[in-house]
């Protein structure tokens, strides 16, 4: 007894639910039927092209139905069928986005001529000079960072050129280059023993007003790799073993490499140098580099204890000439080759260079975070176009300056004398920014959604706009690249726009404004909710034209979609001509139309028609008033009323 109850009652809430849900479904057929919202452009676009009508507006429309929708395989399709059937009639932005759908199906050649045409095609101001960076998925994976340029600075200079350092406004840098007064010939090379010279940066980039530091700094043997104190008062640098004119040989006969101290004389030469007490005669200690307290000095030797060819090593600066004992920062830096070239940045990140961790080749730099001893974050192989498959090395950066340089001799074949220097600029930190308006009436539009989409039409962020209708995307944005800025209400029913930009190179703000084109359909006008072109009639004529079959052909298909529509048609003229011939000619022009719709087979008590003339311009183009064919063509136009 208790089980058929209970199965009644479960068939009664069931016969509730299912009666709730129709209900619900009816009301909501209905509240669009009263907005006029039963029109799906979408299965009209395919009936219409179905029954054999097609224009390169349709085919537009189509595949942006799927486009805006993110299904990129069918829009791919009609974005194809566009291309293929009226490639004279192709906008700048389908190349684009016929470009994106091809991509995200792998036709990547093909992607690549769209894109190709799409830059051939944009306006004269955008960046069109991009094609290299059109890469595949492979070869993008080999460029991982984008955000940096480099710039050979001393492709005028002969010799090897390394180990640049920051000397106030200047850079300090080693060269063998340039032949000073009492230099010594190396016998391995024919070229001067490196010294240290001290240069400006022009606005070029390149080095000028290079100069011998003055002084005691300059020995007729080697010199490089220098670290300033801020006060510029204080310089350790890196020399061969030689000092008080006197050049000194481990015991494997070896000339080593060693650290010394200079400060500056009231004169602005260099003097007092001195031998720091950690050096041996049996190993190298090359390379200083200061941390940002200068409390502490880093540098490279393969003294004792070392972990491999050499480490990077540290001793706590005490006082004016007393150290403590080296300290080995340990195998998360250190590997069994070659750890050199230490420097501590600003926001306290130690970059070096290494063949011991994974890299390109050769000498490749790293970065690895602030930590205990910088033990406790992950290294970082700072990549392309900083590291190459040969030797880069003594990178020094001043991060918020958005500038940095560095040694390779990436473009000597790995050479000895081939060293360069080269300076890093930060290619790519833009924001773009911009406001969504109503593009009749200029005033804003809060809460919009605007999309930042990138090349593979990946959205990258999102954000709904201010009161005052603003965004700023300032986030994964990276340099040289195209993006999408696309723009949608769906709460008021504007037209979602998309704008195509191509970032800059360097730090900018890129204004990009959309204007939304608001609902400015009348809620009764079939043709302007169906996007219809203009039906044009040949002059003097009232007969319908192949062109306006393929606009009629979707009025045709809304009509036996949904049979309780019926339509009014209304024919306009220009104001050229005589008032009542107008009249005439305009009421012909509307009846031909209806007559079209019946002869295929849509019941004529479901239409109406009249003709108005001149008599409702939709300009000033009036009788007796100069306008262009442009303006006078407003007028000329036909329009599809619900009833």
């Amino acid at each position: 007894m208790k089980r058929s109850i209970l199965i009644h009652v479960f068939s009664i809430f069931l016969l509730v639910g299912s009666t709730f849900a129709q209900e619900t479904k009816i009301k909501k057929a209905n509240e669009e039927f009263d907005n006029y919202d039963f029109i799906d452009a979408r299965k009209i676009y395919l009936s219409v092209v179905e029954d054999g009508y097609e224009s390169a507006q349709v085919f537009e429309k189509l595949g942006d139905t799927y486009y805006f929708n993110s299904e990129y395989a069918e829009a791919s399709q009609w974005y194809g069928k566009l291309m293929e059937k009226y490639p004279d009639n192709i906008r700048p932005e389908y190349y684009y986005r016929t470009a994106q759908t091809l991509k995200s199906v792998g036709e990547y050649d093909k992607s690549k001529v769209m894109m190709e045409k799409f830059l051939e095609s944009s306006p004269s101001d955008m960046v069109i000079d991009q094609l290299d960076n059109w890469k595949t998925f492979e070869e993008l994976a080999e460029h991982q960072n984008k955000k940096f340029k480099v710039t050979n600075i001393t492709t005028d200079l002969t010799g090897s050129d390394f180990g640049p350092s920051f000397y106030g406004d200047k850079i300090v840098f080693a060269s063998s280059s340039i032949r000073t007064e009492g230099s010594k010939v190396h016998d391995w090379n024919g070229l001067p023993y490196l010294d240290l010279f001290e240069a400006e940066i022009n606005d070029d980039g390149k080095l000028t007003n290079v100069k011998s530091l003055r002084g005691d700094i300059n020995s007729p043997y080697h010199e490089s790799s220098a670290a300033f104190t801020k006060d510029g008062k204080t310089v350790y640098f890196t020399r061969n073993n030689y000092i008080d004119g006197k050049k000194k040989r481990g015991k494997k006969r070896l000339v080593s490499l060693k650290i010394y101290k200079a400060t500056k004389n009231n004169d602005g030469t260099w003097g007092n140098v001195q031998e720091l007490p950690f050096n041996d005669d049996s190993y190298s200690t090359a390379h200083p580099a200061l941390n940002i307290e200068e409390t502490r000095l880093y540098f490279s030797s393969n003294r004792p204890g070392t972990l491999g060819e050499s480490d990077i090593w540290y001793v706590d600066i005490l006082n004016a000439n007393e150290y403590s004992k080296p300290v080995n920062l340990g195998p998360n830096i250190n590997t069994e080759q070659r750890e050199t070239f230490p420097f501590i940045s600003d926001s306290n990140i130690l970059f070096f260079s290494s063949d011991g961790h994974v890299g390109l080749g050769g000498l490749d730099i790293y970065r690895v975070s602030s930590g205990k001893d910088f033990d406790s974050g992950g290294i970082v192989n700072l990549g392309k176009p900083i590291n190459s498959n040969q030797d880069d090395f003594g990178i020094v950066v001043k991060e918020n300056d958005k500038i940095g340089y560095f040694s390779s001799n990436r473009d000597g074949n790995g050479g000895s004398s081939s060293d360069d220097i080269y300076s890093i600029s930060e290619n790519c930190i833009p924001i773009i920014y911009g406001a969504i308006t109503d593009a009749n009436t200029g005033e804003p539009l809060p809460g919009s959604m605007v999309y930042l989409l990138d090349e593979d039409n990946n959205v990258i962020s999102q954000l709904v706009t201010e009161a005052n209708g603003n965004y700023e995307f300032d986030q994964n944005i990276e340099c040289e690249k195209h993006y999408v800025v696309r723009a949608s209400n769906d709460e008021k029913e504007y037209r979602p726009q998309e704008q195509i930009v191509m970032t800059p190179m360097g730090s900018m703000m890129l204004q990009v404004d959309i204007a939304l084109t608001p609902p400015d359909c009348p809620v009764d006008d079939l043709g302007c909710r169906l996007s219809l072109q203009p039906i044009y009639f040949d002059f003097d004529k009232h007969n319908i034209r192949p062109d306006a079959e393929v606009e009629l052909a979707k009025i045709l298909n809304a009509m036996e979609a949904y049979p309780q529509l019926n339509i009014h048609i209304e024919s306009h003229t220009d104001s050229r001509g005589n008032d009542a011939y107008n009249m005439q000619l305009s009421e012909r022009r509307a009846k031909s139309t209806l007559e079209w719709l019946v002869s295929k087979g849509i019941d004529r008590n479901r239409l109406s028609a009249k003709g108005y003339g001149e008599s409702q311009l939709i300009n000033n183009c009036s009788n007796g008033v100069n306008c262009s064919e442009e303006e006078h063509q407003l007028n000329r136009r036909s329009m599809f009323i619900i009833k």
